[in-house]
C-alpha cells in the first residue's frame, strides 16, 4: 500500500459513514478510526518477526464531506488584495527543510523560487520525497518547523507570486 492509496482511503472515509477501517498485509498494518469530529489513524511497520518497528499516530480533523481537499498544485489564495498562495503538503509525513542536518536548507524566507524547484523533503513510510514548487514567486513565510510531522493538505509555505 502506498501513500496515494492511504490518501484515497482517507478521502473515501470523509465521504462515507464508515467509522473504522483496518488493513493488514504481511509487513504493514493500517487502522483508521473516526471519532467525533476527527479521524485517527495508526500505522505500524512490522519487522519479519512481526514486532512493531515504528508507530505513528496523528489526528486529522474532518472537513465537511462536500469540501474536497486541495493538492499542492491547487494552492489557495490566503489574503485578498495580495498575490499570496499557500503551498500545501501533497501527503502526510515528516517535513525536512534540507537533505541532511549538515546541509543548507532548500529555501529561506525572501528566496525567489521557480516552478519545479525543490522546497523541502517529506519522509513518508521511510521514503524521502522531494517536494517541488508548482509556481514561481518569493517565499514570504515558512509555516512548519524542520523535522515536524505534516498532514495531507497542510500549508507549508506562503509564496508571493511573481
Amino acid at each position: 500500500m502506498d501513500i496515494k492509496d492511504i490518501q484515497e482511503l482517507l478521502k473515501f472515509m470523509n465521504r462515507s459513514t464508515l467509522t473504522d477501517v483496518e488493513i493488514e498485509q504481511k509487513d504493514f498494518r493500517l487502522r483508521i478510526q473516526r471519532k467525533a469530529e476527527s479521524v485517527v489513524y495508526t500505522q505500524s511497520m512490522m519487522q519479519p518477526n512481526m514486532q512493531p518497528m515504528q508507530q505513528m499516530q496523528q489526528v486529522h480533523h474532518d472537513a465537511p464531506a462536500s469540501q474536497s481537499a486541495a493538492t499542492a498544485a491547487d494552492a489557495k489564495p490566503v489574503e485578498s488584495g495580495k498575490n499570496l498562495k499557500e503551498f500545501r503538503a501533497p501527503f502526510i509525513g515528516t517535513f525536512y527543510r534540507s537533505s541532511s542536518p549538515d546541509k543548507d536548507v532548500f529555501v529561506k524566507v525572501g528566496d525567489t523560487v521557480k516552478k519545479g524547484q525543490t522546497l523541502g523533503i517529506i519522509e513518508a513510510m521511510k521514503l524521502f520525497n522531494e517536494i517541488e514548487s508548482d509556481f514561481e514567486g518569493t517565499v514570504v513565510k515558512i509555516l512548519v518547523e524542520n523535522s515536524s510531522p505534516v498532514e495531507y493538505d497542510q500549508p507549508l509555505f506562503l509564496i508571493e507570486l511573481s
